[in-house]
């Protein structure tokens, strides 16, 4: 039940980015090209577990992509705004498809289920 609730609320969250991304006007280009571009912090994998748990949830959490969308809205950059928003939507699908923070016990273990 709770894994669901934590799907669904990706869902919201991911057509939410969307909304505020065209609301933005931003560049679609650059959110297709970078949509999965926060995937690369999964390099931290190569090392061992660990270092991989760790770079990939400080990518994947809320709170990066809060920093960048309010720094680019304090400072007018719409670039900044635009990279939050656009993790906030890789995040949301990430979540929405039971992809979740990563446990250093095993890739496959996330706080949403094991893949």
């Amino acid at each position: 039940m709770v894994g669901k609730i934590i799907r669904i609320e990706g869902l919201i969250v991911f057509l939410g980015a969307l909304y505020f991304y065209h609301v933005l006007n931003a560049s679609w280009l650059l959110f297709v090209i970078l949509l999965l571009a926060p995937d690369l912090s999964m390099v931290g994998y190569l090392k061992d577990k660990q270092t991989g748990a760790l770079t990939y949830n400080l990518v994947h959490n809320f709170t990066l992509a809060a920093l960048l969308i309010g720094i680019g809205l304090f400072t007018s950059n719409k670039f900044l705004t635009s990279l939050g928003l656009i993790l906030t939507a890789h995040i949301g699908a990430d979540r929405f498809l039971g992809f979740g923070l990563k446990y250093a016990t095993d890739f496959k273990d996330t706080h949403i289920q094991r893949l």
